[in-house]
């Protein structure tokens, strides 16, 4: 059976507020090796929201680091799928929207 890793940044006080902090190249690279050991992204809506406003086009950003076109890359290329019920289309690359039966859509991914 396939093991479902759950991965957030929080800062030492706690925080997940992803709009209040920018990762440096050093999160990034963390998570960027973590890409590299897993065959699928999951999100829920807020998240996906959040990434896919910037991710499609980091690499475009003349502020983006090597660190973020790094993890750009990669995210970019995998596949995401996104459970939400607000939605009716996504529009990041590779990303699959699921309404319904989110329970039985992780065990099936588990398997």
């Amino acid at each position: 059976m396939r093991k479902l890793i759950w991965a957030i940044n929080a800062t030492i006080d706690g925080s997940t507020d992803h709009t209040a902090v920018t990762a440096d190249d050093e999160l990034l690279n963390f998570h960027t090796d973590l890409l590299g050991t897993v065959d699928i992204i999951l999100f829920g809506r807020k998240t996906y929201q959040l990434m896919e406003s910037y991710w499609p086009n980091a690499p475009e950003d003349p502020k983006a680091t090597k660190g973020m076109i790094r993890f750009a890359d990669i995210i970019n290329s995998m596949p995401k799928i996104v459970f939400l019920k607000t939605l009716n289309k996504v529009t990041w690359n590779n990303t699959k929207l699921i309404k319904e039966n989110i329970t039985d859509e992780v065990l099936k991914l588990k398997a």
